[in-house]
């Protein structure tokens, strides 16, 4: 079930940009949501849970800042597409091979740790991805690819997270070492929910909107805790 639920949340996202084609103050609003979801479900239920179940705290600190460094080394590559901004403009003459490695990446890790956590980890992923997933298919519809490239890419790219929950589900070395890889997501969790929490900011005036969409984030996580 959490393979079918990983993947429709991409299919949604997608086919939201096909159907009603939001407006980027309306992925912005769900950006400042999935942000404030994601950094709430990583502070009440993540970081509670690897610190209970690993004795050695210091082991578990340095996880969760190597995975901060890691994806500050991906987003080098992806121009900030897992936070939901790519910073590029193509022509379609050359495919963005680095900016879709990296984030096939990123979505394949994030699902390493899900077996292995609660609920919560599962639909932080949701939250997130279909704000980046409505993204991509904008970014790939404006370009100059061929429908079967973006299909293709969008099909590859929602398989990385179920990929990700098989592996950690089913190999020795993800399943021995589970405390440890959910410590380095909490760190690349961590900084892409406070990117996206910055970057929704303009000007770094107060927005009603945001602030209660970031609200309803905390919220909810809150209520399901």
């Amino acid at each position: 079930m959490n393979y079918i639920i990983l993947l429709l949340s991409v299919l949604v996202g997608s086919l939201l940009v096909f159907i009603i084609k939001p407006g980027n103050k309306i992925v912005r609003l769900l950006l400042a949501f999935s942000g404030a979801y994601l950094l709430s479900v990583t502070i009440l239920h993540l970081v509670p849970e690897v610190y209970t179940v690993h004795t050695d705290a210091k082991r578990v600190g340095i996880f969760i800042l190597v995975g901060i460094i890691l994806q500050s080394v991906l987003e080098s590559f992806s121009k900030g597409a897992e936070h939901g901004h790519i910073h590029i403009h193509s022509d379609g003459k050359e495919f963005p091979t680095l900016l879709f490695v990296s984030l096939c990446v990123h979505a394949f890790s994030e699902g390493l740790p899900v077996h292995n956590a609660d609920g919560n980890l599962l639909w932080a992923i949701v939250v997130h991805k279909i704000p980046i997933a409505i993204v991509l298919t904008t970014f790939l519809i404006n370009t100059k690819y061929s429908k079967k490239t973006i299909f293709g890419f969008l099909f590859f790219f929602g398989l990385m997270s179920p990929f990700g929950v098989f592996v950690g589900d089913k190999i020795p070395f993800f399943t021995a070492y589970a405390t440890e890889i959910t410590a380095l997501i909490i760190g690349v969790f961590l900084h892409i929910s406070t990117i996206i929490l910055f970057e929704s900011s303009e000007n770094h005036k107060f927005n009603l909107q945001k602030f209660i969409a970031i609200l309803l984030g905390v919220i909810l996580t809150i209520v399901t805790l």
